[in-house]
């Protein structure tokens, strides 16, 4: 199968260049500790001999930055750095990377007395004099409380909102060199959220992902959801797997990214069946360096495991590795679990439940797994 790729320009990321007509890159982030440099390097490393063109890492302190030196000096992997919540940290990270990913919605949060288009004309800066790329990473689950206000039964419409705003900051201040993502763990939101953006600006590269897609063989269904309805109409130019998976087998994201690129280029559709919301939805993020507790791996399977009673029943149950995302990409489930380093912060929906510890949570999710069914009257919906 043939498509006609979106006319998106060129950016050079290191030695691979998204967009521009360029073969669909394929990218994966460490979930190892940053500071621990030699395991961040032996993944860097394990991604890339997959097939990784770009390789993500985060950076969350000064510490970490000068890990982060290290792992650029023993790596051949075209490196992004993650700047999650200091935007600050550009300037020292950008010697040593390709490209820098900033979430617009952490940026609204930091330092809010400045004009958010201050810090991008800042990361713009450093960009330039370090000859980086730069991505505008969205969120649903992270944008920032204005837009939300705007569009407040519209999430969709927000996240594409947040991305075309940054788009003009970059434009005003005649920066070029830069991709977009927009991301949801539903399929169907990334599907409308980049469908529209792509109509809207057919010139930006666009990355695409499934946040927090989840445990395989269910993660990779929905990514191939949302892969295949976007790719096949000629939308993306570099792509991730967002699976939770041990350390040891991050690598196998670009494995799976890969065998998605060949099979929609086959034109081979496995994944028919539309992500509809008609029985339990279980999302958990990819783990990343941020997770605190390696335990969070285990819970999210033992979570799935638990829970498969319910399976029948149209309820959203997330499980997040961090307190970095957890906390707002757990807003709209039913039921959000995010993991700190002793403890489980259970939620119902935006309202604290408690934290518990890693041995305490399951009884008292499912507890209010059952609670939850039984006041909602939810029949499982007929097969």
């Amino acid at each position: 199968m043939t498509s006609k790729r979106n006319p998106t320009r060129a950016v050079r990321v290191g030695s691979v260049t998204l967009g521009g007509g360029q073969p669909v890159a394929v990218q994966s982030m460490c979930a190892t500790r940053t500071q621990d440099v030699d395991a961040t390097v032996e993944q860097a490393e394990a991604i890339r001999r997959a097939g990784g063109d770009v390789v993500r890492v985060a950076v969350d302190n000064d510490k970490d930055v000068e890990a982060l030196r290290e792992v650029r000096r023993q790596t051949r992997a075209n490196l992004v750095v993650d700047l999650q919540e200091n935007y600050r940290l550009a300037e020292s990270v950008a010697p040593h990377v390709d490209k820098i990913r900033y979430n617009p919605g952490h940026l609204w949060h930091h330092e809010k007395a400045k004009p958010v288009r201050d810090k991008v004309r800042y990361l713009v800066a450093v960009a330039r004099a370090h000859d980086l790329a730069l991505r505008i990473g969205v969120n649903c689950g992270s944008v920032d409380p204005d837009l939300k206000a705007r569009f407040p039964e519209d999430d969709v419409r927000a996240m594409v909102e947040s991305a075309l705003e940054h788009c003009r900051y970059l434009d005003e201040a005649g920066f070029e060199r830069y991709v977009v993502s927009l991301k949801d763990s539903h399929p169907r939101k990334v599907i409308e959220g980049n469908r529209a953006f792509a109509e809207a600006r057919p010139d930006v590269p666009l990355h695409l992902g499934v946040t927090e897609a989840g445990i395989p063989p269910e993660g990779v269904i929905k990514t191939r959801v949302a892969f295949e309805q976007l790719l096949s109409r000629g939308i993306g130019d570099t792509l991730r797997v967002s699976l939770t998976l041990p350390n040891a087998r991050k690598h196998e994201e670009i494995t799976v990214g890969r065998q998605i690129l060949a099979d929609v280029a086959a034109g081979r559709f496995r994944s028919v069946p539309v992500f509809d919301d008609d029985k339990l939805n279980i999302i958990s993020c990819p783990s990343c360096s941020r997770v605190e507790n390696e335990r969070f791996v285990e819970l999210a399977e033992a979570v799935k495991q638990m829970t498969t009673y319910a399976e029948r029943h149209a309820l959203t149950i997330a499980v997040m590795g961090c307190r970095v995302n957890g906390p707002g990409e757990t807003d709209d489930a039913d039921l959000g679990l995010w993991c700190g380093p002793t403890h489980v912060n259970l939620k119902r929906r935006r309202e604290s439940v408690g934290a518990f510890t890693y041995d305490e949570i399951l009884p008292r999710l499912r507890s209010e797994l059952d609670a939850l069914i039984e006041l909602r009257g939810s029949a499982p919906v007929a097969g």
